[in-house]
């Protein structure tokens, strides 16, 4: 039963340069990952897809022949590749069951908000293929620099929850660039936990003005309800901060309980099991906020320490095995 990731998000928010280091990553540990990108508008992929929608159409051939915008032209080609379900389904077979599927998707929040086209393919590839998904929805940091915006963005996250019916990890990306937007009024931990929205409400009523308090206290009063939205956070360029998502990502798709010859990544299936590798709590906010260049410069100095490996996923993995105390000779047995 194959395995994988659909990977949505607002534009901007970092999906294809997520989907190109959790490539590297998983190529790293032995699994056998497959891009498929189903952003027609996206021309300088800086991965090689296994399978893109712009082979069969492109937003400039749908604007053009259709007389749409860029926002209607995505649309109408999700309802055109929903439309050709049958023939979508047999391409993705021909990568064969134990592909890992990234799903790369485009960034119209309608989407995965409320329009059926993206749900329904993905339903189409739970019932005839068995892909077993869990939704990865990117959300650029940059929106915890506004109150009201974080607020909006909670609002999204839940929608985007109820439009899928499938596990859902929200993921903070960026979050390596979250310093560099001034000070936040409250730590880290926060705004990834969702609690105790109505301390933020007066910070949302500096920015807007006593005109939206009440929308605002509604808002936060169904997502509190609902105590479905949290958030992980991630810095592409951080490998430890993305062997950390994934082992949230294979727990929630059941991943490391099935059988470890899935993917060819037993080591890894093992040593998450028992606990994985972590490094230990770290306090985020002091990891990204307090004394981000302090932890910079010792990943720095640890990555030197190791130069002489090849390969940097295979030295951080090492790290890996050596924190959990299972030992192995190749990623990949």
């Amino acid at each position: 039963m194959p395995f994988g990731q659909l990977i949505i998000g607002p534009p901007g928010s970092g999906k294809s340069t997520y989907c190109n280091g959790m490539n590297q990553f998983l190529s790293a540990i032995g699994r056998k990952p497959s891009i498929i990108n189903l952003d027609p508008a996206n021309d300088h992929l800086p991965y090689d897809a296994a399978l893109d929608i712009r082979d069969f159409t492109t937003l400039e051939d749908v604007m053009k022949e259709q007389n749409l915008g860029p926002n209607g032209g995505i649309i109408y080609a999700l309802e055109q590749l929903d439309e050709s379900t049958d023939l979508f389904i047999e391409q993705v077979k021909k990568l064969g069951s134990k592909e890992y599927l990234l799903i790369d998707c485009p960034g119209q929040v309608e989407l995965f908000t409320h329009h059926g086209a993206l749900a329904h393919i993905v339903k189409r590839l739970e019932k005839d293929l068995g892909v077993r998904l869990v939704v990865v929805n990117l959300i650029d940091s940059y929106y915890l620099s506004s109150a009201s915006q974080y607020i909006s963005v909670l609002l999204l996250a839940l929608r985007t929850m109820l439009q899928f019916d499938l596990p859902h990890i929200n993921v903070l990306s960026k979050i390596d660039l979250v310093s560099n937007y001034g000070p936040l009024p409250f730590k880290l931990d926060y705004y990834t936990e969702v609690q105790d929205l109505e301390r933020i409400y007066p910070n949302v009523e500096q920015e807007m003005g006593p005109r939206f308090s009440r929308l605002t206290e509604a808002i936060g009063e169904v997502v509190t309800d609902f105590g479905l939205v949290d958030f992980q956070v991630l810095a592409v360029e951080d490998k430890k901060s993305m062997i950390s998502l994934l082992s949230v990502i294979d727990k929630a798709s059941g991943y490391l309980f099935g059988s470890t010859e899935i993917g060819g990544d037993s080591i890894w299936v093992d040593a998450t099991r028992q606990g994985g590798y972590l490094g230990g709590p770290i306090d985020i906010h002091e990891r990204w906020v307090e004394h981000k260049k302090e932890y910079d410069q010792a990943a720095v100095q640890e990555r030197d320490d190791r130069m002489n490996d090849a390969d940097e996923w295979n030295a951080e993995l090492a790290a890996f095995e050596q924190e959990t105390g299972i030992k192995a000779t190749k990623w990949g047995e």
